[in-house]
């Protein structure tokens, strides 16, 4: 296990990434102090695992903004300040402003919700005002068992959508209830990336690599469901035109960089690999040919490398996990200390991880949040910069967070 010492430099570089008067940050060693499951594997570079610990002594208090919800898995703000949140057994729910939870909103297609199915990520149209349009991704069942990732659109009026129509369907179709993906994130320009898992089997997972196929990957689509021109596989015989990059293996956390307009993922590994990528186009971020961590089983995943030409190293992973759900980047409204930060949620690890990033690169690490013990299943930046978080439980809540005075 490799340990990272904090000099002088380093602290200066890591005030610089939201130090704030009175709200200090300190530096340590690493808060994983565990031995890494893969045991032999190095990082390719310094500083790509195991970051030094950050303490931002931030003062909070937490807000219960609804509860009883059943697995709440996706959280989206409309203009108007109403929250949407999808509830993975199928129903879309509407938090007001003055916090009254609506009904099931009415006119969404069945899902799959067999395993790890269901109702999954959400989007609201950038043009929401005028055309009234919210995205969600879905298991939808196919033919004889077999399921797949659906993005659909729809108008939303009252408490219900119309004129719903399937912009995207993730192929093969393939018989597993598992790694669906499911993250809709708006690019600057309109466009739609979707994050979609290997589906977990073998059948799915060698098709990570693949192109006749959009398994493990991310894609990229108009607003429509139509292909974007400048996509980087548009025109090449044998390759599915919505690929933006392969080699993922279930990516449950997005975001765009709001300073870049870049596309940020973090993905599931197996047993160690959680992994943090910037999803560059027409990139092959390597699973499941390169991985850290290990198989399930303990066994090496594949031929056990880490590195291959070709294919690109994470900016960070974890090794053990973190399980890694929602992802957002943070303003500083509100939480000066917090700026620029990414803030990552976490199923089994049950807290918020904060990645101070510098630069591109991560700097520092935070644990947030650990006294909710709750699995974290989405995190998203309110307008005026609360943190906003669903908690995966059959009687799920949706939280807010705010500064103490």
């Amino acid at each position: 296990m490799r340990s990272f010492l904090v000099t002088t430099a380093f602290a200066t570089v890591l005030a610089a990434c939201g130090g704030t008067v009175g709200q200090t940050q300190t530096q340590t060693t690493s808060l994983e102090t565990r031995p890494p499951n893969a045991e032999g594997q190095a990082p390719a570079f310094a500083g790509q695992t195991r970051a030094p610990e950050v303490k931002s002594n931030v003062a909070y208090e937490i807000q219960t903004m609804a509860e009883g919800l059943d697995k709440p898995w996706g959280l989206a703000f409309l203009p108007d300040g109403r929250l949407l949140i999808s509830e993975r057994p199928g129903r879309l729910r509407i938090l007001a402003t003055d916090g009254k939870l609506s009904e099931p909103v009415a006119g969404l297609p069945a899902v799959d919700a067999r395993g790890q199915g269901g109702l999954l990520g959400l989007a609201v149209d950038p043009a929401f005002s005028r055309t009234g349009l919210i995205y969600w991704a879905y298991a939808e069942a196919g033919a004889e068992g077999a399921n797949h990732t659906a993005v659909a659109r729809g108008r939303l009026t009252g408490n219900g959508v119309e004129n719903v129509q399937v912009i995207f369907r993730q192929t093969p179709s393939i018989a597993s209830t598992l790694h669906y993906g499911g993250r809709l994130v708006f690019a600057r320009d309109g466009t739609l990336f979707v994050t979609l898992g290997e589906r977990s089997i073998l059948t799915g997972r060698v098709q990570a690599q693949r192109m006749d196929g959009t398994i493990g990957k991310v894609v990229r689509i108009n607003a429509d469901g139509s292909v974007p021109k400048d996509n980087p596989f548009v025109g090449k015989a044998g390759v599915h035109p919505e690929i933006w990059s392969i080699g993922h293996r279930n990516i449950l956390s997005a975001a765009l960089d709001p300073k870049t307009g870049k596309l940020w993922e973090v993905e599931h590994g197996a047993r160690g690999g959680d992994e943090l990528n910037q999803a560059e186009k027409g990139k092959d971020y390597g699973w499941p040919t390169v991985t850290y961590g290990e198989e399930y089983s303990g066994q090496p995943v594949g031929d056990g490398l880490t590195a291959k030409a070709g294919m690109e190293q994470p900016v960070y992973y974890w090794d053990p996990v973190i399980a890694p759900a929602g992802l957002a980047f943070h303003d500083g409204k509100g939480f000066p200390a917090w700026k620029g930060s990414a803030l990552i949620g976490g199923l089994s690890s049950k807290r918020v991880v904060r990645l101070a990033m510098k630069d591109g690169k991560v700097v520092g690490e935070e644990h947030l949040f650990t006294e909710l013990g709750e699995r974290i299943r989405d995190v998203v930046v309110g307008p005026d910069g609360a943190v906003w978080l669903a908690t995966d439980n059959a009687k799920g809540r949706v939280l807010k967070v705010i500064p103490k005075p």
